[in-house]
């Protein structure tokens, strides 16, 4: 790619006191710095691997929409716990006026009953969305910010090859004689360093992108299944097969206090 050199060259590179070029943490910094700017400058080239970077765009706007599904579940989570302890507050009411007022002692009877059973089934489902929470937030902000760890190193990796790989170039081209030889010599060294450094890391990104797809899928798919199949009994009042769901995915709930059947829970 056709390029203008950055303003300070690498014939301008300090060298040591034995004629080497300085590495220091100091001027690879600046070499790193220089690159940057260059390239948003739009003066220096970069190299791009166009399937890699893709996939990471892909995954940098998965995690957004992933973050999106936590949130909406965490306000439905919130919602429907504030629900259930209303309406375990208002089966307790009714329960007390069933007691208390013996011509309408069945009425109440029965409110009270369902009350307590929707309550029951809004805990159960309250579990499963906040295990599906639990799991997703995981993948979320562990697995994937891993993996996005590993991918901002990558990127690091890749401005540090091709600030070494610009001064190798910008040398190559200048005069070759006693003074610069042992320069293009040491930068041809460093630059085989970061070039290495930079094939790891990105092997690295495409095995954890691999290792991460195949994870990502597994849990969904499981996470999915739980959230449809609960909210799918809790609303066709099939309590049976709310409590399946979560035995099915090894769901614990804390022990609810044992009650004798319902009016409900015979129909």
């Amino acid at each position: 790619m056709a390029h203008e050199s950055p303003k300070n060259s690498a014939a301008e590179i300090p060298v040591t006191s034995n004629g080497e070029l300085d590495d220091s943490h100091e001027h690879g910094f600046n070499r790193c710095t220089r690159q940057i700017i260059s390239e948003k400058l739009g003066r220096g080239s970069r190299t791009v691997d166009l399937e890699l970077e893709a996939q990471i765009d892909i995954l940098r706007e998965n995690k957004k929409k992933y973050e999106n599904i936590l949130r909406l579940a965490q306000t439905l989570s919130t919602q429907l716990f504030q629900m259930v302890h209303t309406q375990r507050q208002l089966g307790d009411a009714f329960a007390d006026l069933s007691l208390k007022s013996l011509e309408l002692h069945e009425e109440f009877g029965y409110n009270a009953d369902t009350q307590k059973l929707l309550a029951k089934n809004g805990e159960t489902l309250l579990g499963a969305i906040n295990f599906f929470i639990a799991s997703v937030n995981t993948l979320v902000n562990k697995t994937i910010e891993d993996t996005l760890l590993t991918v901002k190193q990558y990127e690091s990796a890749r401005i540090e090859y091709d600030a070494y790989r610009t001064d190798l170039e910008e040398l190559n081209l200048g005069p070759r004689d006693a003074n610069t030889l042992p320069k293009i010599e040491q930068s041809q060294h460093l630059f085989q360093v970061h070039k290495e450094k930079y094939d790891k890391m990105r092997n690295d990104v495409s095995i954890k992108l691999k290792f991460l797809e195949e994870n990502k899928v597994k849990v969904l798919h499981n996470q999915l299944v739980l959230f449809h199949n609960a909210i799918a009994a809790y609303f066709a009042g099939n309590q049976k097969q709310l409590e399946q769901t979560l035995k099915q995915f090894h769901i614990k709930l804390k022990t609810p206090g044992v009650d004798a059947p319902s009016w409900l829970e015979e129909q």
